[in-house]
């Protein structure tokens, strides 16, 4: 039986890279949907190395995108991140990729789904329609087409690139599965009894993605440390799961802690925070403390993340912000802005705030980010996958 090949775009977003596709190249019917993207990336993997699919085997890598003209008149496309789990068969469509948004516009210019200036730089504007937010993406262009190439520098990504500039509008607006509050609880802060791991205190944050913020110490840890410092030690990552799972319950994004785990690996992020202190990132770069807000590390897809995930930097940008987080208590006096040491560097990211009466309100979360196409023609997916 011959394959189906579907027309794909491999792009590099940010700190992460994914197989992006228009809405009309793969089928409406979402469990077939999702069974193809499954099988382009090469999941599920008991092997756990993506040999026979795009994916690259982490959180980071395993990654779709589909776009799509917008179903909204004041947005441009309609944009749907699907995190793809490694192991398991599922597409996690519950949050965002915030590294991967700084590739859509890129995307949506070259599929000729925005109208971009032939020099200057394009606005294009993304409705996030599996967590109910706009974004809009400030892209580069020159002779009708995206820079691409350029000087600017991200900790995580080998190359410079050009810069472009993302805004996510609301990042506490009304995400899916999320009761629309900045705050789950009603709570900057809460202390939650987690099954075998007793009381944690945390900061659970409607920002960008669902999040949870807990201090280093909850985990033993730091604030310092690498992925192979982490990554290696199964002990803390059950525990750390434990916390996002039971955290999940208390935000009502799921209904047990087994649910959290099983069915909705990507969100929320769990993620912990300390005051700066030195290390030697990934790369070999030593960071030093003096020009740090605040040291922050965050797991994704159940392992420790190589540098920080853009929704990531949206919250701790969001959280520094308002008065009562634990990510505030480490940097009273932000000021809207922050710089924060992550595994593989630092990042600076702002947040927009307004007190009105005694709410907190963010009107926006403002970071760079640099995105490049990497292959672009068709993905080959056997026979079989349409035969289930």
């Amino acid at each position: 039986m011959a394959q189906t090949k579907i027309p794909a775009v491999y792009m590099r977003g940010g700190t992460s890279k994914g197989v992006f596709f228009r809405h009309d190249w793969l089928p409406e019917d979402p469990a077939l949907r999702d069974r193809i993207l499954m099988r382009v990336i090469g999941s599920p993997d008991p092997y756990g190395q993506h040999i026979d699919g795009m994916g690259g085997a982490t959180s980071s890598t395993s990654k779709v995108v589909i776009v799509g003209p917008s179903s909204r008149e004041d947005c441009d496309v309609d944009y749907r991140f699907g995190q793809v789990a490694i192991d398991k068969p599922v597409v996690d469509w519950s949050g965002n990729c915030g590294n991967l948004t700084s590739a859509v516009g890129p995307f949506a210019i070259a599929q000729g789904l925005v109208d971009a200036p032939r020099d200057g730089v394009a606005t294009v504007r993304i409705w996030q329609a599996h967590i109910n937010a706009k974004i809009i993406a400030h892209v580069p262009m020159r002779d009708g087409e995206v820079v691409e190439e350029g000087d600017f520098e991200l900790d995580g990504v080998t190359f410079p690139a050009a810069e472009i500039r993302i805004e996510f509008l609301d990042p506490a607006g009304d995400g899916e599965g999320s009761d629309g509050g900045m705050f789950p609880t009603g709570n900057a802060s809460d202390v939650l009894d987690v099954p075998g791991v007793g009381a944690v205190e945390m900061t659970m944050i409607n920002a960008g993605n669902p999040a949870i913020f807990i201090d280093a110490t909850a985990l033993g840890l730091n604030g310092n440390e690498l992925q192979r410092d982490v990554n290696g030690n199964a002990e803390l990552l059950l525990k750390a799961e434990a916390i996002r799972a039971h955290a999940a319950v208390r935000m009502g994004l799921a209904k047990t802690a087994s649910e959290a785990t099983q069915s909705r690996p990507h969100t929320p992020k769990l993620a912990f925070v300390a005051k700066p202190s030195a290390y030697v990132a990934s790369s070999g770069k030593h960071i030093d403390p003096a020009t740090l807000d605040i040291n922050a590390r965050i797991f994704s897809m159940g392992k420790l993340h190589h540098a920080m995930t853009g929704t990531g930097a949206v919250a701790i940008a969001v959280a520094a912000a308002i008065p009562g987080t634990l990510v505030n208590r480490l940097v009273p006096e932000s000021h809207g802005s922050i710089r924060f040491g992550h595994p593989s560097g630092s990042l600076a990211v702002g947040a927009e705030t307004r007190r009105i009466d005694n709410d907190w309100i963010v009107t926006k979360a403002v970071m760079s980010r640099s995105a490049r196409r990497l292959m672009e023609g068709f993905v080959f997916v056997p026979s079989t996958v349409f035969d289930s």
